[in-house]
């Protein structure tokens, strides 16, 4: 009983300093800069903007990068777009409810999202590209190359799969739930722990904390857990067969939250194409192994 008074009044202070204190401004090493550089547009795909960063040669062909769930283009690409840009003009939207597009309340699917960046290709011209896509953004790539076929000259799906949540499906379910009572509650401490564990991870620069921290302190928390929800009823397996675009799926091998094996899934669900094995690679690769991405992509998109 004393035990659980003490957890009670360590909940209810915490609590009432959430409440009531002062929101700390946080302290972080000299020198702290922002990744990348390179200013953006929005552009409106009908009553909604959305937000899409662009640069490379003009003249050059395009790329598209499709970011995943929780981290906009920014976050998921600033180490692999400038390298890239050497070779592609390339393209880095947000989704709804991510960056500096639209917060978009209520349910959606992963092909509303693949008709939300179809419509962002049509308002900056592109007609036809290769399309990257992470994690979430590999689900996305799928729903845009069954579904605006034409528009997809090639695609890379990395980090993701074609069932995405294969195992525990009600235990995922409901720890989402969860998450987001506890992330609508506690926005500055799951940030704080967020970025410092990206920063253990070898994945984020010390000089680039503070950005990364403002950006996940930017997250709503209802509209990061409905992307979730959407990956979780996400299911291609009956149709990614009979995509007919080239195609390389690369398989981060100690990868934390996409299953490798649902990643192999979709490499062998999809017969022609080509699969890439990275071992040691944890979901976190396109940070920490920026240079390994780079020189895959552009070995299959030139």
């Amino acid at each position: 009983m004393k035990l659980r008074s003490f957890f009670g009044w360590i909940v209810g202070g915490w609590a009432a300093w959430r409440l009531f204190g002062p929101e700390v401004e946080p302290r972080f090493s000299p020198g702290q800069v922002r990744p990348l550089r390179i200013p953006g547009r929005t552009v409106f795909v009908g009553e909604r903007e959305f937000f899409v960063r662009e640069t490379g040669p003009a003249d050059a062909p395009p790329l598209v990068l499709v970011h995943g769930w929780g981290f906009d283009g920014e976050m998921t690409f600033h180490r692999i777009v400038e390298p890239l840009a050497e070779h592609f003009r390339v393209i880095v939207p947000d989704h709804r409810n991510h960056g500096k597009s639209d917060w978009v309340r209520g349910r959606y699917e992963v092909a509303d999202l693949a008709d939300e960046l179809a419509g962002v290709l049509d308002a900056i011209g592109v007609t036809r590209a290769t399309f990257f896509g992470y994690s979430l953004g590999g689900l996305v790539v799928q729903e845009m190359a069954r579904r605006h076929s034409p528009r997809v000259e090639r695609m890379i799906l990395g980090a993701t799969g074609a069932f995405p949540v294969r195992r525990i499906r009600p235990l995922a379910r409901s720890g989402m739930w969860v998450a987001r009572a506890i992330a609508r509650f506690s926005t500055q401490e799951i940030a704080a722990v967020s970025s410092h564990l990206i920063l253990r991870s070898g994945a984020l620069e010390q000089q680039h904390h503070r950005w990364m921290r403002a950006a996940l302190l930017r997250r709503d928390p209802t509209l990061f857990y409905e992307a979730g929800h959407a990956a979780w009823r996400f299911d291609s397996r009956s149709w990614v067969g009979r995509l007919s675009q080239p195609a390389m799926v690369v398989v981060t091998g100690r990868d934390q939250i996409m299953e490798p094996a649902a990643q192999r899934e979709l490499a062998d669900l999809m017969t022609d194409a080509e699969m890439v094995e990275l071992p040691a690679a944890g979901h976190e690769s396109i940070l920490s192994e920026a240079t390994e991405w780079v020189d895959l992509i552009k070995r299959f998109a030139c």
